[in-house]
């Protein structure tokens, strides 16, 4: 189990995130939505370490910083190295030998190709390809379905089924309720600093309705379309 208490997050005076309370189960996805600057980008670089923060970050099994993999919403790259040498890069991190990066490349990447040359969607699917040859048992993935084709989405939604059904934890964010409602046992509405409301799968169309009433109707009228 993941667990996260009290988590609250500044930067100089303004708070970002407040008293955030969260359990994530092995075998369970979560969504985390919200508007944009809602703080959702921050709460998984505090998951993922990458962020100091006030507040627990417990996870019962071993050290969460050597199981965790995170997908950035716009990954970058170093300048001159290629897609394999990239995915190798990671994998040496976590001590992976003898990976066939050709018959594990699912998305079908230009692997000799410098990275940095890739589309935003082909930089977005190297990365996630990168952090699921890593074994990790967390995964953070922020806006993983964000300008990929449709045939990769659908992609991406089978391994998310594959990893839940392999017991790891997957912790989401998406603008796309379609893609929430696909996928996510769990969701979770972050706004003004804090996680408002929770709910399962059967119940989404609650967080959905909260955000459209959040003053979404009357943007849209004082806007005056003609």
């Amino acid at each position: 189990m993941l667990s996260i208490t009290n988590l609250s997050k500044s930067y100089r005076k303004k708070q970002i995130l407040s008293a955030i309370e969260l359990q994530f189960n092995p075998g369970e996805i979560h969504g985390i939505v919200g508007e944009n600057g809602a703080g959702k980008t921050t709460l998984f670089k505090c998951i993922a370490g990458l962020e100091s923060h006030e507040g627990n970050i417990q996870y019962t099994s071993v050290n969460i910083k050597n199981t965790i993999g995170f997908l950035e919403t716009n990954p970058e790259f170093l300048s001159k190295i290629t897609g394999k040498e990239y995915l190798q890069l990671l994998c040496n991190a976590r001590n992976i030998k003898d990976v066939n990066f050709e018959a594990q490349n699912i998305f079908e990447l230009p692997l000799k190709q410098y990275a940095e040359t890739y589309s935003t969607g082909m930089k977005k699917k190297l990365a996630l390809t990168g952090v699921l040859l890593q074994n990790n048992n967390i995964f953070i993935l922020d806006e993983p379905f964000n300008g990929v084709d449709i045939h990769s989405n659908l992609i991406i939604k089978e391994l998310l089924k594959s990893l839940k059904e392999k017991g790891k934890i997957i912790v989401l964010s998406s603008h796309i309720f379609s893609t929430l409602e696909d996928t996510c046992d769990y969701l979770h509405y972050l706004k003004d600093e804090k996680i408002k409301k929770t709910v399962k799968k059967e119940n989404f169309s609650i967080i959905e309705n909260l955000m459209k009433d959040a003053g979404f109707k009357e943007k849209i009228k004082n806007f005056n379309i003609k």
